[in-house]
C-alpha cells in the first residue's frame, strides 16, 4: 500500500529525512517511533504531499504521491490533481482542526459533499454512522466548543473515514488530549485495525504499538534506525539507539 524508496527531504540546510525506506501492507498498521526531530511526521505529512520530497520516490497503491514519471524524469503534479489523490488518504492531526462554526455533523459532510459531490442526505447517513462507529451519535448537533478533546478528535477521525480513505495516517493524535481522553481514541484506532484499515501511526503510546502495531519503526535524525514486529522491538531491540529510547520510556 506504501512503499517509500529512499525519501529525502530538507528545510533549507537541514536534512530531515535521509534516505527513508519503508514498506507497508494493505491492512498493516506501522507504528512509528522516535525522539522528537527523527522525521516521523515529516515523513507522514511526505505520504499525502502535505511536504514534497526531494529525492527518492514514495507511492501509495501503487501510484505515485504528488508526481507523474516522463522517462527518467519525475514532475510534480498540480495542486489539483494533488487534491484528488489526496482524498484517497485520511489525516488525523495533534490538533482537531475542526471547523468551529460547524456542528461535529457538518465537519463530517463537508468534504463528501464539496469534494466528492455527494448529495446532501447521502453525506447525513453516512456522517451518522460515522459518528456513531466514534461512540458520538449524541453529539452530531454539538459544536466543537461543546466538545472535550477526546471528542473532537473522534469527530476528526470520523470526518477522515468520510472520504472513505483506502490509507489513515495519525500524526501523534492523542499527544494534545489529557491523559484520561486518551484511552477513548485509541479504542476507536484499535477499532479502525481490526476492521483492517490500513495505517500509518506517529505516537509514544506504547501500549497501543505493543497490541494493535504490526511493525514498529525506529527512527532517529532522519534515519530508519530500526524495525521490526512488537515483540522483538520491545523485548530484544538490536540497535544500542533503539535500545537507550525505550529504555527512557518504558
Amino acid at each position: 500500500m506504501v512503499l517509500a524508496e529512499g525519501v529525502r527531504k530538507h528545510f533549507g540546510s537541514l536534512e530531515v529525512l535521509r534516505g527513508i525506506s519503508l514498506e507497508v501492507a494493505p491492512r498493516e498498521v506501522m507504528v512509528l517511533l522516535g525522539p522528537s526531530g527523527s522525521g516521523k511526521s515529516t515523513f507522514l505529512r511526505c505520504v499525502n504531499h502535505l511536504e514534497s520530497i526531494d529525492g527518492g520516490r514514495l507511492s501509495v497503491d501503487g501510484e505515485l504521491v504528488g508526481y507523474r514519471q516522463s522517462g527518467d524524469t519525475l514532475y510534480e503534479l498540480k495542486e489539483r490533481e494533488v487534491a484528488r489523490k489526496r482524498a484517497e488518504i485520511g489525516m488525523v492531526f495533534q490538533r482537531f482542526n475542526l471547523f468551529p462554526n460547524m456542528t461535529a455533523l457538518s465537519n463530517v459532510t463537508c468534504a463528501p459533499i464539496h469534494v466528492r459531490g455527494l448529495k446532501k442526505d447521502v453525506a447525513e447517513r453516512r456522517a451518522r454512522e460515522l459518528l456513531d462507529r466514534v461512540g458520538l451519535s449524541d453529539k452530531a448537533d454539538a459544536y466543537p466548543s461543546q466538545l472535550s478533546g477526546g471528542q473532537q478528535q473522534r469527530v476528526a477521525i470520523a470526518r477522515a473515514l468520510a472520504m472513505e480513505p483506502k490509507l489513515m495516517l495519525f500524526d501523534e493524535a492523542t499527544s494534545a488530549l489529557d491523559p484520561e481522553l486518551v484511552g477513548e481514541v485509541l479504542d476507536v484506532m484499535k477499532g479502525l485495525a481490526r476492521d483492517g484499515m490500513t495505517m500509518i501511526v506517529v505516537t509514544h503510546e506504547m501500549g497501543f504499538a505493543r497490541e494493535v502495531g504490526d511493525k514498529v519503526v525506529f527512527m532517529d535524525e532522519g534515519v530508519v534506525v530500526e524495525q521490526g514486529p512488537p515483540d522483538q522491538m520491545f523485548t530484544n531491540p538490536q540497535h544500542t539507539r533503539t535500545k537507550a529510547f525505550l529504555s527512557k520510556i518504558l
